[in-house]
């Protein structure tokens, strides 16, 4: 709960409380209902609550494709590796063994085994953009997010619409969430975790000691002293820094952001299918934090559109079974409690969720019992949104090397994703910093049609 400390006022109302004393909000507001009892509330009335948001769950490092959704049990030893897939409750669908949850709920997820495109190096830049590194324009590209921030905006004024989970890793591509671009630091993405060491987010967005009386005069201040400035910006900095101020001005005087952050709000049980995350970071990569993806879905319940985050270090030149033991499992466990929750909130047909990573692994198993980076090909998850699942799109070679059916771009993939958040692709155009036309997505890709 957020407690606004106000001077002694005069005007009270004639039960004696104080205007004031209203500005208290959180925990105790309306008759002390929790944010996760106002929803099922406004549900059971009547009020739709739902909205089109996207999760986009990043594996830092490169995850095996042929050690997850893509096995080849019939390639020889040395690429087939040690891992055994197990059949799906899709008929025809298999995928590793280890994902004991998914494979029973595959009806929600489809898998594309066919990923193209990726330009090699270590970085978010592919599943945040859908672009790589390469002639960005001028303000760089827009990440999926910023896009969908500038086109839809707020679905609540205390939430901002695109909201990232990604720690700051060691290796800093692994943690970048993508920016505002050529659109503008207001729709950059709002960090709600930082990296090792560092303060939490959470505690940022209390007021402390400051009352609104004061936070109001700072605010007046800071207006008068930039005016100036704002005449002559050319660049459209300050009026982002104008949309970041209001908008922190907007957390600040409301408890629904944090209150999204707080998942003791959950029933233990809720928190329990989710599993314990360890917060201690990997190596150069992110931590391996289950509560994340619960975390994710409360705050696209709460109003942002769109949430990203980081999922521990998948960069496995060495150990790479080990690691598969390790990880997948803890993954498994979260996606399926991500899906189920999205299932019984009705937020499954308006919630879609993708999981990738930035390129996929070498065939050959390495000396060190590892796999190499191999952006060639690569796979990714999607489940929910309202797309028509349980299928596989796309197919690899006898070895994992390349597509040999339905090879399919990053760039695809967020068109589908925007095209299940209701963007137009065909209707949307911004302007770059030096005036040339931009779009979310290169002329001609299209949606995946077999998912819409």
């Amino acid at each position: 709960m957020l407690n606004f400390y106000s001077k002694p006022v005069a005007d009270r109302f004639c039960d004696g409380i104080a205007r004031r004393d209203f500005l208290k909000v959180g925990g105790m507001a309306l008759g002390g209902l929790s944010l996760p009892q106002l929803l099922k509330a406004e549900t059971a009335a009547g009020i739709k609550t739902s909205h089109k948001a996207v999760i986009n769950v990043f594996l830092p490092g490169g995850p095996p494709h042929q050690d997850m959704f893509d096995m080849k049990m019939d390639a020889p030893a040395e690429i087939r590796g040690e891992l055994r897939p197990t059949k799906t409750n899709v008929p025809g669908i298999e995928i590793c063994d280890l994902f004991t949850g998914l494979s029973k709920r595959m009806q929600h997820c489809s898998i594309i085994r066919s990923v193209v495109g990726a330009e090699g190096p270590h970085y978010t830049e592919q599943c945040i953009t859908g672009r790589g590194e390469r002639n960005p324009p001028a303000g760089g590209w827009p990440s999926f997010g910023a896009w969908i921030s500038k086109l839809q905006g707020a679905a609540d004024p205390a939430v901002p619409p695109h909201l990232t989970l990604m720690y700051k890793t060691d290796h800093n591509p692994w943690g970048e969430p993508g920016k505002g671009g050529f659109l503008g630091m207001a729709h950059a993405p709002f960090r709600l975790v930082g990296g090792r060491g560092e303060v939490s987010k959470l505690d940022n967005m209390i007021l402390k000691d400051i009352t609104l009386e004061r936070l109001n005069d700072r605010k007046q201040l800071l207006s008068s002293l930039d005016q100036f400035r704002r005449d002559t910006d050319r660049t459209g900095a300050m009026s982002g820094l104008d949309a970041f101020t209001e908008q922190a001005l907007g957390i600040l005087t409301s408890s629904r952001l944090a209150e999204a952050m707080d998942i003791s709000k959950e029933s233990p049980e809720t928190i329990a299918r989710y599993g314990k995350g360890n917060p201690e970071f990997h190596a150069d990569g992110a931590p391996r934090m289950n509560e994340n993806f619960l975390i994710a879905r409360r705050l696209v319940e709460a109003g942002a559109r769109v949430v990203s985050l980081n999922f521990s270090r998948w960069d496995w030149h060495g150990g790479n079974f080990d690691r598969c033991r390790e990880d997948l499992p803890r993954l498994d466990q979260s996606l399926c409690a991500l899906i189920d929750d999205l299932v019984d909130r009705g937020l499954d047909k308006d919630v879609s969720v993708v999981v990738w990573g930035e390129f996929g692994r070498t065939p050959k198993i390495n000396k060190d019992a590892g796999r190499d980076h191999w952006p060639q090909v690569s796979c990714a998850l999607l489940a929910c949104g309202g797309m028509r699942h349980g299928q596989v799109i796309g197919a690899t070679n006898r070895l994992g090397e390349y597509a040999t059916e339905r090879p399919t771009t990053f760039q695809e993939i967020l068109a589908t994703l925007y095209h299940q958040m209701g963007v137009d692709l065909n209707s949307v155009r911004e302007f770059d910093l030096r005036g040339r036309p931009q779009y979310p997505v290169d002329a001609g890709i299209q949606p995946i049609k077999e998912l819409i």
